[in-house]
């Protein structure tokens, strides 16, 4: 059931990004006069067709992995004499290139516009507020300490860790600092901040899955609390033996346990050890044995994890609400999608120059599992995954590889520049020598995704 939800998710939100996509293409060439002969969502056999009153069919089809729109074109057939001037190959090279542009922008505009929603809904963050450091850490070596709050990362101002961590994607596979400016026992104080720097050699660069805080050593402050269960991960240690969402553990091999900092502590250093609990549960008590799963830590070495997390009551004075009126949000989703578009064509540019592992390279097995977690998460959520896919979207098709959007664009550059269209024998290689290495990136991208669901 899960599987068919993440699957119908995905779909839904690859319909939404095509038909944006498909429209933007149709929306500039009927602008530029081109006559449109077929809108369609999906390919394969039609499902639903509709024709307007100048001739535009209308598709839905049966295979919902994409998108087309067919225009008039001397290229693909004949074209009669009275409708040559609606032809897709008559338009200037100005024309042709805007028309090939907008599906892309289309996707750009969409981010945009799901971005400002999202400002315009705020949102609410936690200060990043260092925790207990290990010693043995990057980032303690380097001088961070307990309690420090950090303000900003390479010079960039920050104020949640969701903001901590998006500053710390665009360095991985980098070499150099990591400059960090930390405000002394975080929220607590009011002394000068200083600088931190972090040194990093191709950071995280063959890691599958960059643990980015995990890897420098960077523990998040949580207030202590009591040992209750807030959620229990599917599968875990704690889900098999047994344990359950508003558990309260009061002992364990019969040692009283008051704080969930030593439940955590005594958890991580018994790896496939068992251990005995008194649990009370709806006001009766309850004795269960938990196996905590051996796992390695960021610093490779091997501990215990029972699988459960706790409710945390957080300082109000650590919980940052963002919120923007109307221009603001409008700003903001401008700023989102361009940030967003930088950090993508970083990670390409990294990937071709192999300062990130190919192995980071996911199919849509992967992009279907991140559809179902946001959508599960909420609403926001699933918003804020399809704005990231729009303009994932829009910038891989802006590449200049024929067959894409973007090698369209670079023939027609060509053409502007050298006064006459690149030969169609050229075309033909150069589609040819694109359509290869899509499929090439595709079968790699799904086989990382098998590894990863197999392993």
């Amino acid at each position: 059931m899960m599987i068919l939800l993440n699957i119908l998710y995905f779909l839904l939100a690859l319909g939404i990004l095509v038909t944006f996509h498909e429209f933007g293409h149709f929306y500039i060439a009927r602008r530029c006069g081109v006559k449109v002969l077929r809108f369609s969502v999906g390919f394969g056999k039609p499902l639903l067709t509709w024709r307007d009153s100048r001739g535009t069919e209308y598709v839905l089809a049966s295979i919902p992995l994409g998108g087309y729109v067919k225009m008039l074109d001397e290229r693909e057939g004949n074209v009669a004499p009275e409708e040559l001037s609606s032809a897709f190959s008559q338009k200037t090279v100005w024309q042709r290139m805007a028309i090939v542009v907008a599906g892309p922008v289309a996707n750009f505009i969409l981010a945009i516009f799901l971005y400002f929603i999202l400002a315009l809904s705020g949102s609410t963050g936690i200060a990043p507020v260092i925790g207990e450091l290990p010693v043995d850490g990057v980032a303690a070596q380097a001088g961070l300490q307990s309690g420090d709050e950090i303000v900003s990362v390479d010079d960039k101002a920050v104020n949640t860790w969701n903001a901590v961590f998006s500053a710390l994607l665009h360095r991985i596979g980098e070499t150099g600092e990591i400059v960090f400016e930390v405000q002394p026992s975080g929220y607590l104080d009011t002394h000068r901040p200083r600088t931190i720097r972090v040194p990093i050699d191709r950071w995280l660069h063959s890691s599958e899955e960059p643990d980015l805080f995990g890897e420098l050593g960077i523990v998040q402050f949580l207030p202590d609390t009591d040992v209750v269960i807030d959620q229990v991960i599917k599968g875990s240690a704690a889900d098999l033996a047994g344990l359950q969402s508003g558990d309260k553990v009061i002992s364990v091999n019969g040692d009283e346990i008051s704080s969930w900092r030593k439940w955590v502590e005594y958890v991580r250093a018994r790896p496939d050890i068992a251990i005995e609990l008194k649990v009370l549960r709806q006001q009766e008590n309850f004795d269960i044995s938990l196996v905590p799963r051996a796992v390695k830590d960021e610093s490779g070495v091997e501990v215990g994890q029972a699988g459960v997390s706790a409710p945390i009551a957080w300082p109000k004075e650590m919980v940052r609400k963002v919120e923007y009126n109307l221009f603001e949000a409008i700003g903001e989703g401008v700023v989102r999608t361009g940030e967003t578009a930088s950090l993508i064509l970083s990670f390409i540019k990294k990937l071709i120059f192999a300062d990130v592992s190919s192995k980071n390279l996911s199919g849509s097995f992967s992009i279907a599992q991140a559809a179902g977690d946001s959508a599960d998460a909420g609403v926001l959520y699933y918003i804020a995954f399809i704005a990231y896919l729009s303009v994932s979207l829009g910038v891989l098709n802006l590449l200049p590889i024929p067959v894409l959007d973007g090698g369209h664009l670079l023939y027609y550059v060509i053409e502007w520049v050298k006064g006459s269209p690149v030969s169609e024998k050229v075309q033909m290689v150069g589609y040819q020598m694109g359509f290869f290495c899509i499929v090439g990136v595709m079968i790699l991208a799904h086989v990382n995704d098998l590894l990863r669901i197999f392993s």
